[in-house]
């Protein structure tokens, strides 16, 4: 399913057809060094991670994460959407986009997109985000889509310490 078009992004509905792509994505040295080990290791842990994950979100929350592709190609670079954590008060925004698509500003016209999309269509009020200290570039994407820095928290199992950032409506 549609969810938004950009300039040069469609940002669509995650399915089991995607598994590929994710256990691609989820296996990247940097989406494992800056949003963790999903423990996504074969086509059927993919599979699984999407129905317990994204598939599950829309039907519980009418969003969730959704595939960025290439508006001209087809080609899948990432994901982008909105992310119901049971230890946040508000949704998060997440995004994640293979290394050889990085530099090119698809995370942050897609991010960007999700914001709009979060106020205008869903009439989220606020969005927050979570992120590893070091991450600077998604600090830095996080602050040009209008999320502020409220306060270090301490996350996880292993009670890794991350930047939190808010966005109220405005």
């Amino acid at each position: 399913m549609l969810v938004l078009e950009t300039e040069r992004l469609i940002l669509r509905h995650l399915c089991i057809d995607d598994a590929g792509f994710i256990l691609r994505l989820l296996n990247e040295p940097s989406f494992i060094r800056h949003i963790g080990d999903k423990g996504v290791r074969t086509g059927e842990d993919a599979q699984q991670y999407l129905l317990s994950g994204p598939i599950d979100s829309y039907d519980r929350f009418g969003h969730g994460l959704n595939m960025v592709e290439l508006k001209k190609s087809g080609e899948p670079v990432g994901i982008c959407g909105l992310v119901r954590r049971e230890d946040l008060d508000d949704p998060d925004i997440g995004y994640a986009l293979l290394e050889q698509h990085w530099s090119h500003g698809y995370a942050a016209e897609s991010a960007e997109a999700v914001m709009r999309h979060a106020r205008e269509t869903l009439n989220l009020q606020r969005i927050v985000a979570i992120v590893t200290p070091d991450n600077h570039s998604s600090i830095r994407l996080l602050e040009k889509i209008g999320l502020t820095f409220e306060r270090m928290i301490r996350w996880g199992d292993d009670d890794k310490e991350l930047k939190f950032f808010v966005s109220d409506a405005q």
